[in-house]
């Protein structure tokens, strides 16, 4: 009985450490992101908005974007449940959405691109965690 408490903690210590986040890792997922989004001190919008401080943000708020109506119109505030579900399928999430990318399915690679968005903050600093 004890050998089998043991495995379950450390198959539990396990799947807990494979959803960890990694700010490092992300910065390469953001890599593909980099086409149509900018982060960082310098950011500008380009064909997507610039995304400093997008956990905590409402859709459609960055100053002078040309955002779509159904994104403007979303209602959503970014956390990183909705942030996850979004990137998975953006179209699916908010249909009208001018973001066309096809979504991010790996779990792990999500969790890798949060941490590194939320390094940034609204001025494109990076902050402590």
């Amino acid at each position: 009985m004890r050998a089998l408490v043991l495995s379950a903690a450390v198959l539990l210590a396990g799947l807990a450490h494979a959803q960890a986040q990694d700010a490092a890792a992300g910065e390469k997922v953001f890599a593909q992101c980099r086409a149509c989004h900018q982060v960082g001190p310098n950011a500008k919008n380009a064909v997507g908005p610039e995304l400093n401080g997008l956990i905590g943000r409402h859709s459609g708020s960055v100053e002078g974007y040309n955002y779509s109506p159904a994104n403007k119109n979303s209602g959503i505030t970014w956390d990183e449940a909705t942030f996850k579900e979004y990137i998975q399928n953006p179209k699916a999430k908010i249909p009208g959405t001018k973001m066309i990318y096809a979504g991010l399915k790996d779990e792990q690679r999500i969790n890798d691109l949060i941490a590194y968005l939320k390094q940034f903050d609204a001025q494109g600093q990076k902050v402590t965690q």
